[in-house]
């Protein structure tokens, strides 16, 4: 395990490495973290803004080819 110095001593990139790797064994080994109350209700404000807004909702695919005509 990481003592608190080691992380102290890294880099912003190899911090930042570290945490991307940790998030991604819990998806790879199926362990669920629940989000926060919070973080669900600025999903839902974002969304409602949006909604008034006229926004349009892309799929990533869409958005993806939009780019790539740019």
């Amino acid at each position: 395990m990481l003592a608190a110095e080691e992380i102290s001593r890294m880099s912003k990139e190899e911090r930042l490495s570290t945490i991307e790797r940790i998030w991604e064994s819990f998806s790879r080994d199926g362990i669920e973290i629940p989000s926060p109350a919070w973080h669900r209700q600025i999903l839902e404000d974002r969304t409602r803004i949006a909604d008034s807004a006229g926004a349009e909702w892309l799929s990533v695919d869409e958005l993806e080819t939009r780019l790539s005509k740019k």
